[in-house]
């Protein structure tokens, strides 16, 4: 505890100068590693620089379960982060290099004209922020997540950041059009950090124009939803509003640059840090810098790790490695590529962030790649686990720097061990949709047997193995499969489909105490029977232009409980083969 309390300490001694000369009103920490706020909600918001733990970890009050019905007493805050992390000095909002700091003040810039909100997220607005969902309907709430109004206690925020764009080193990026808000602490003492994107320049907004346009912007919304039904980690959407400001666009980098409509996506997660945040330090030689932000890091998001410990950051090596092989095999297990796995959309908390031309594979294809512009296919979904090695390798250059030639050996040997981890996690995902039980020796070549097919048949990814969960095994043995099942009809058509299923129909004999029901009950609950394919988002994107949310609105309930049958998905053909409208639909690039 003592060990606690001098870091927090420490952190807020380092942080005072800027405290003083930043905050404009807000108070700065006290002696103590709290502040108590009482006005929020009638009950205490407590600010700390104590680690990310529920309030029952942490010896706080239980405060009352309410919502907050307005926005009159909900405050943010940025101090857990002023209070250690540096800040620009320079507070003229103009693109320049920055040098020896983590942010820069840069205030959202409001839409001009009329703003419509297209989508909240419940449970977002409910279970992370304490909002009830009426406070949507609110002139308050639409300021707020348009950039218009700035709430009590909230610095608006840009992050300096660099990274490694298609394996090439591209200097400062950093926040281009995204305004941190502030950290928010919720009633159940969780820390969640608020974020505007589309909200105008920031300094390192380099050639853009700091906005989003809604294409792009409603199939952020929709996908980082449906990526958290999916159980997958990920960063979380609480809105989407669009303006009538117009915003130009080369969609497909193809100069025919179109006019579009701007938008703004409230996000929400626990961290912003990526692995661009620590190359940019290292790069530039800000060593002191790259310690206290690591530093910083490791305190509030990675509890398993002692800060104080001489080996903390082979440690943090160490978890990071671990969860990101496990963040990829998860992406794999539902066909999803993220179309731009560079360092700097790569999360250190290795949750999935940065939606941009993504896209779930429909036919089963390695080198399914759904960014347009990725020509050489670096990142089409058969890679994505060598990315995640190229990228943890330039993470662990970044802070080698504070290592010892000991420490150093120990984390090339933790980073050796990444593709062990990655191949472990992705057979037990693909076991489970299987429907496999204990292990036998066939398991492998079992599913690569099925992948094989499937990629020589062209069988739609997400709907084989959903149809596999629903099909009897009496079906299976007999080849009796019903018109219904068509992905699975497609990959019947292959001379060795029957070769499959009675290896496949063997190993299941072999499950203990299980039966057919209890293994499509089983299954069913890992194989989704919906994901955003393509097709969708764009059919949904489409009418959001004329100002119709309605399927935008659709496939936020479908999507939102992906392994269970809806009429509504059903009559829209969610579930069905790819409409022929849809077969040659590309994913746009620019956002």
């Amino acid at each position: 505890m003592t060990r606690r309390i001098g870091y927090a300490f420490c952190c807020m001694i380092r942080g005072l100068a800027f405290l003083r000369l930043l905050l404009f009103g807000v108070p700065c920490p006290g002696v103590v590693c709290c502040l108590l706020l009482p006005d929020f909600e009638g009950s205490a918001h407590f600010l700390h620089l104590s680690r990310n733990k529920s309030n029952h970890e942490l010896g706080y009050c239980e405060a009352e379960a309410k919502l907050a019905s307005s926005l009159d007493f909900w405050t943010l805050s940025s101090e857990n982060l002023l209070a250690v992390l540096p800040v620009d000095p320079v507070k003229e909002n103009y693109v320049r290099k920055v040098k020896n700091c983590i942010f820069s003040i840069a205030f959202p810039t409001p839409l001009k004209s009329r703003v419509r909100l297209v989508a909240v997220s419940k449970e977002v607005l409910e279970d992370i922020l304490d909002l009830d969902l009426s406070v949507s309907e609110t002139d308050d709430f639409i300021r707020l997540v348009s950039g218009e109004k700035i709430i009590s206690g909230s610095v608006p925020l840009a992050h300096r950041y660099g990274g490694h764009q298609f394996g090439i080193w591209a200097g400062q990026l950093g926040d281009g059009r995204a305004h941190l808000l502030g950290t928010y602490m919720s009633r159940q003492g969780e820390k969640w950090e608020l974020q505007l994107k589309g909200s105008g320049k920031t300094p390192y907004s380099r050639n853009g124009d700091g906005r989003a346009v809604l294409r792009s912007s409603v199939r952020e919304f929709l996908c980082s939803e449906a990526m958290h039904s999916l159980r997958i980690p990920t960063s979380r959407a609480a809105s989407l509003v669009v303006s009538d400001d117009e915003v130009w666009r080369d969609q497909f980098y193809n100069g025919n640059i179109v006019k579009e409509r701007g938008a703004v996506v409230l996000r929400v997660a626990k961290s912003w840090f990526r692995i661009g945040s620590l190359e940019i330090l290292a790069h530039y030689g800000e060593l002191d810098l790259l310690r206290t932000l690591l530093d910083f890091i490791i305190w509030e998001h990675f509890p398993s790790v002692e800060v104080t410990e001489p080996n903390r950051y082979v440690d943090f090596f160490s978890v990071v490695v671990s969860e990101t092989a496990q963040l990829i095999a998860l992406w794999m297990s539902v066909g999803f590529a993220h179309g731009v796995c560079n360092t700097d959309n790569f999360s250190l908390l290795s949750i999935t962030i940065d939606y941009g031309p993504f896209g779930f594979m429909e036919a089963y294809n390695p080198d399914f790649v759904p960014n347009t512009s990725d020509d050489e296919g670096r990142y089409k979904i058969g890679n994505q686990a060598n990315i995640g090695m190229f990228n943890l390798n330039k993470l662990l250059q970044a802070f080698n720097p504070l290592l010892d030639p000991r420490q150093r050996q120990l984390a090339a040997q933790i980073l050796e061990g990444y593709p062990v981890l990655y191949y472990t996690r992705f057979r037990e995902l693909f076991k489970a949709k299987l429907g496999l039980l204990g292990e036998k020796k066939g398991d492998d070549d079992l599913i690569a047997f099925l992948l094989h097919l499937m990629e020589k048949t062209a069988a739609d990814f997400t709907m084989t193995f959903r149809q596999l969960s629903e099909i009897t095994q009496s079906q299976l043995q007999e080849l009796n499969i019903p018109q219904q099942f068509w992905a699975l009809k497609v990959i019947s058509t292959h001379k060795l489909f029957p070769a499959w299923v009675s290896q496949y129909l063997l190993r299941l004999k072999s499950n203990k105490n299980d039966s057919d029901s209890e293994r499509r009950k089983r299954m069913t609950s890992v194989n989704p029977r919906y994901v955003l394919r393509n097709w969708m988002a764009e059919s949904a994107v489409r009418k959001a232009e004329r100002n119709d949310f309605s399927e935008v609105h659709l496939l936020q309930h479908v999507l939102r409980q992906p392994f269970q049958k809806h009429s509504a998905a059903e009559r829209a053909g969610y579930s069905s083969p790819t409409p022929s409208w849809a077969k040659d639909l590309r994913v746009s690039c620019s956002s």
